[in-house]
């Protein structure tokens, strides 16, 4: 009888015929001991050199008298008691190693940041008061939804500092509706499509302004809506920089843009943009702010992914209601 190697659990043999040791080995493994990880380990390991060694007597050329099914049984009987040797003791190949580290992983105990993320509570929901409405502008479109102001103070009383509602409308903001509104008004009976929502959209394109593509001289190109100049453009042009969306990467670049003599002709170009492009027809006299938007962006008006999101966001967003309420 071989004598059980101290390095292991001493439930364990490395007697191939110890099945007791097997059974023992099966119980500690499923516990995720650690000294029962390094059993399974060595397992595994004289496993493969007795895999090895079997191949090694395939390739062997078997003739002669001693050739037989008996000594093949036997020899079959003695690589398996070599496997388990080899693989047992000492350093072996190693393998053992690594598999009784793998073990150690998925067996480890659970970290503090395995366990559920804590969720932040959404914000309140901003809601306007029901009080009373500001009287509209006569140029904003019609069925557009105004704010509402506080009532008057009584007579006789001090009336509180006015407060902004989030996101409410900037001068700088106002200042741009200011310019390009009555451009819109007029695009709008020529397009179908809502003056505010125009307005909106030439808000993301230039960041209320802010980024209108300059000529060489400084000079506005009054190019709004980020219109190119393509190949069948025979008017002014001017360069600047722009970010694309190309396989989900953004991608700086310079481009060349339109230019224009004033706001009326950039939406006049804009309104035969739409018209004359088949691919747009759907987004043509709609009346929803969605629709509108994400008619746009499946039509393939820019390349930003969440163009459609910002751009709703903007129609339905108070600064711009403040900005079109004067």
């Amino acid at each position: 009888m071989t004598k059980p190697n101290d390095s292991i659990s001493p439930a364990v043999a490395t007697n191939i015929f110890d099945v007791n040791g097997l059974a023992a080995l099966k119980r500690q493994a499923r516990s995720g001991d650690p000294a029962a990880n390094k059993v399974v380990a060595r397992q595994f390991e004289a496993l493969f050199l007795q895999m090895v060694l079997k191949s090694m007597r395939d390739a062997t050329p078997r003739e002669g008298m001693f050739d037989s099914d008996q000594t093949r049984m036997y020899e079959s009987l003695l690589d398996q008691q070599l496997g388990q040797a080899l693989g047992g003791g000492g350093r072996g190949t190693g393998l053992a190693a690594m598999i009784e580290a793998q073990l150690a992983r998925q067996n480890q105990e659970p970290q503090a940041f395995d366990g559920p993320l804590p969720l932040r509570s959404a914000p309140p929901a901003y809601r306007l008061p029901l009080d009373q409405v500001l009287p509209l502008r006569r140029d904003v479109a019609p069925g557009f939804m105004p704010l509402r102001n506080p009532p008057p103070a009584p007579s006789g009383t001090v009336s509180p500092a006015p407060t902004l509602a989030p996101d409410a409308a900037t001068a700088a903001q106002r200042a741009f509706v200011d310019r390009v509104l009555p451009a819109a008004t007029a695009a709008e009976r020529g397009t179908g499509i809502p003056a505010h929502f125009m307005v909106a959209q030439a808000a993301l394109e230039t960041g209320w302004g802010k980024s209108e593509p300059r000529r060489a001289d400084g000079g506005p190109s009054f190019n709004i809506f980020g219109i190119k100049a393509g190949g069948g453009w025979r008017g002014p042009a001017v360069e600047a920089n722009t970010t694309e969306v190309v396989a989900g990467v953004a991608q700086s670049r310079v481009e060349r843009f339109r230019a224009y003599g004033s706001y009326e002709e950039a939406f006049g170009d804009y309104a035969r943009l739409l018209a004359g492009t088949p691919r747009y027809a759907a987004v043509l006299g709609t009346q929803e702010a969605a629709g509108f938007a994400r008619g746009l962006q499946a039509a393939g008006y820019a390349t930003d992914p969440l163009y459609a999101a910002k751009l709703e966001r903007i129609i339905g967003g108070t600064a711009l209601r403040q900005a079109m309420a004067g």
